[in-house]
């Protein structure tokens, strides 16, 4: 398996529309609001293949010009992404009060209304360059004051190999060393939402109700994210492309880099959404094995406790369980997981088996 160098346009597009990353399709630091205009309408049930761009190489302090930073790392000119070049030239924002992160869209999607659930399913997610960046920055990650050491920020760039027909990014020992370690791919975008009412564009960093930058490394191809809906159209975007992600990100960053996704947005009129899951508050995630509620707060321990209720939540309204009972199952079978803890909002995941259930959904189907 290698890693072909996925230009705008070039190569298999599986989706039933196409979007490009553009000064003219993207958000730099900022997430669409209700004001935003969309810059694509699709029906429900279709699916946009979006090639979405990482922000790391493209930032102030790595010289707000990719291919002279990549090249740096000995990335040819023709493996360097046109439109991460055309955005670091075309687009600025304000690193005091912006996020970093690259967002594409809005998508309009046909029917969509507030009270409303947007299905996000992840259908495809391919590398579009064999190569990536974690980073350390002053004045965030979970070790505020001890990392990074010295002046500068940490940039650290992450080639990736192919082993035994997988893909691995590949991190030295020490610098310089030709000793490395391996850590497997597991791509997913770090940014999946939908627009905010009002006028405001929400900072892209923190995560909310809203979605946006919610971390969850469990949204790999196959998943599904549902979304309330918030205005009408949704007005759907994605971003913030990751190669791999541990629980925690604790640094920081992950291994951020480029991906071509293809994803199918689907509505959940209300009622249907009220009979399968409740009233959401926030993020939903469904993998083939977990229904996984979610908590966001500045403080992680609040976070931590509105993942429990909201899972607590989930139980009742899907499966009619009573509460006491919820929480005791919780407590005995359920794995609460720290999404991230760098986001100036934390997140909690819970992983709730659904094949624990499968009795009572059988009895009641």
């Amino acid at each position: 398996m290698t890693v072909e160098i996925l230009q705008p346009g070039v190569g298999e597009i599986t989706g039933d529309h196409y979007l490009a990353s553009s000064p003219a399709t993207v958000l730099w630091g900022r997430l669409p609001c209700e004001a935003d205009a969309p810059v694509l309408t699709i029906a429900s049930g279709e699916s946009v293949t979006v090639d979405t761009v990482s922000h790391e190489g493209i930032l102030e302090d790595q010289g707000k010009d990719p291919a002279a930073y990549f090249g740096g790392h000995g990335v040819p000119a023709s493996s360097v992404l046109h439109d991460a070049v055309d955005i670091a030239g075309g687009l600025s924002r304000d690193p005091a009060a912006d996020g970093p992160h690259v967002v594409t869209g809005p998508v309009f999607v046909t029917g969509a209304a507030p009270g409303d659930l947007l299905r996000i399913t992840v259908e495809k997610l391919v590398p579009r360059v064999p190569y990536g960046v974690i980073s350390n920055r002053h004045g965030k990650g979970a070790l505020v004051g001890e990392l990074p050491r010295g002046e500068h920020n940490v940039s650290v760039f992450t080639p990736v190999v192919e082993r035994d027909g997988a893909l691995f990014g590949a991190l030295a020992l020490a610098e310089g060393g030709d000793r490395v370690v391996e850590f497997p791919l597991a791509p997913f975008l770090g940014t999946m939402g939908v627009a905010v009412s009002g006028v405001d564009r929400p900072h892209s960093v923190p995560p909310g109700s809203h979605g946006g930058n919610i971390d969850i490394n469990l949204l790999v191809e196959g998943t599904v994210l549902y979304l309330p809906v918030q205005v009408p159209g949704a007005l759907a975007y994605v971003g913030d492309p990751h190669f791999a992600q541990g629980d925690g990100e604790v640094a920081l960053t992950a291994l951020e880099a480029s991906l071509r996704a293809t994803l199918r947005f689907d509505v959940v009129p209300r009622s249907e959404a009220l009979a399968s899951f409740g009233e959401l508050s926030g993020p939903l995630v469904r993998t083939d094995e977990y229904l996984v509620p979610t908590g966001l707060d500045p403080d992680l321990d609040e976070a931590m406790r509105r993942c429990v209720r909201a899972a607590l939540s989930l139980l009742q309204a899907r499966y009619g369980m009573a509460e006491h009972l919820a929480y005791a199952y919780l407590s005995a079978a359920t794995d609460f997981d720290i999404s991230q803890v760098v986001d100036i909002v934390c997140g909690v995941h819970a992983r709730i088996r659904e094949s624990d259930f499968a009795a009572v959904s059988e009895a009641s189907a």
